[in-house]
């Protein structure tokens, strides 16, 4: 290590990855402004906080989470010129306010880091 390392460190630090509890409460944040899928949640915690990471493996277990508690639907869409369908998600009705208050700690935590 050089202290260069440091300095460089410190200007472009490292990615934060979500864990499973931030994940779930990021999901719905999104979901609260409209129905999403897979990639495009992980497109937009990238776009919106650059430092923030998700991987698809804590995405896909938060959207089983969410789905086995009843908190979400999702549906397969076919997209076109695209080959497979994607599965597209949303809220369901029941749990807006839930949601919301999830929602919240997400957006407490992101805004403490950065």
């Amino acid at each position: 290590m050089q202290l260069e390392d440091i300095r460089y460190f410190f200007t472009n630090p490292p990615p934060i990855y979500l864990c499973q509890e931030q994940a779930v409460c990021y999901v719905l944040s999104v979901l609260l402004e409209g129905e999403s899928y897979g990639t495009r949640l992980i497109q937009q915690l990238e776009g919106e906080s650059g430092n923030y990471r998700l991987s698809d493996t804590i995405l896909h277990a938060a959207l089983e989470f969410l789905e086995s508690e009843g908190a979400i639907c999702g549906s397969w869409h076919k997209v076109e010129g695209r080959g497979r369908p994607r599965r597209v998600y949303q809220i369901n009705p029941t749990w807006h306010d839930e949601a919301r208050k999830l929602a919240q700690l997400w957006r407490n935590s992101a805004t403490q880091q950065r």
